[in-house]
């Protein structure tokens, strides 16, 4: 579907978050300054204009078996919550879901990638178990019609399925994590996007990956990720 961008309200958004971003990234660090974001993220989809017509509810999870993309400060936030909210028993069962997955997505093409669907590692009985840090891939995915998402989850080789999003929602959403990913990249930090059990397979085999991020080196040895060109900033 075609969105129709409010090019004045998205640049407020951007100009907004970029510079509280700022300064939270220069205090607080890059980990706690998302957590920080994250939070206004959520108000800012909450307060759009067209959030009531979304379709997403609790229990709904087609997209939950969706690829996503994670940046590497999203990453070592799900594993903290993980390490204080998870027993040790749903810990490892969730190391050892992730490195199945990693394995088998590894050699899947952007494409292949797309066309698969596959559980989230943190999906139980339908529903995140990480949802307040799950990923912003996540929280911007939001659909006024669930008929499409089930939809592209039963047919994944389908690329005509065209869902409908809230526009106002998908404005908010996408240039307040561009702004963020901006100010995390001025402030020397990664902020290429990975692939998510790829990512957290990384993550828990990598034990130095944490501290090489913070010090504003790659994280991930052997772990190409991808740039993604803004779609919102260049409109500031």
């Amino acid at each position: 579907m075609e969105i129709s961008i409010d090019i004045a309200a998205v640049r407020r958004l951007i100009r907004a978050e970029h510079t509280q971003a700022c300064k939270e990234i220069a205090a607080l660090g890059p980990i706690a300054a998302l957590a920080a974001s994250q939070l206004r993220h959520d108000e800012r989809l909450a307060g759009a204009g067209d959030a009531g017509t979304l379709a997403c509810k609790d229990g709904c999870s087609w997209c939950c078996h969706f690829t996503v993309d994670v940046r590497a400060a999203e990453v070592f936030r799900i594993l903290d919550f993980v390490a204080g909210h998870f027993t040790r028993e749903q810990r490892e069962r969730l190391r050892q879901e992730v490195l199945v997955n990693s394995a088998e997505v590894a050699p899947l093409s952007e494409m292949e990638r797309m066309q698969r669907t596959a559980k989230c590692p943190f999906l139980e009985a339908g529903r995140c178990t990480i949802y307040a840090v799950r990923p912003q891939t996540c929280r911007n995915y939001h659909a006024t019609d669930a008929a499409g998402c089930r939809q592209s989850y039963e047919q994944p080789d389908n690329m005509d399925i065209d869902p409908e999003f809230a526009p106002l929602v998908y404005q908010a959403g996408g240039a307040h994590v561009e702004a963020f990913s901006k100010a995390l990249q001025d402030a020397g930090y990664d902020t290429d996007v990975y692939e998510l059990n790829m990512a957290l397979a990384a993550a828990l085999q990598q034990p130095d990956s944490r501290a090489r991020f913070e010090a504003g080196e790659r994280p991930f040895d052997d772990l190409a990720g991808d740039e993604v060109p803004p779609e919102f900033m260049d409109d500031d």
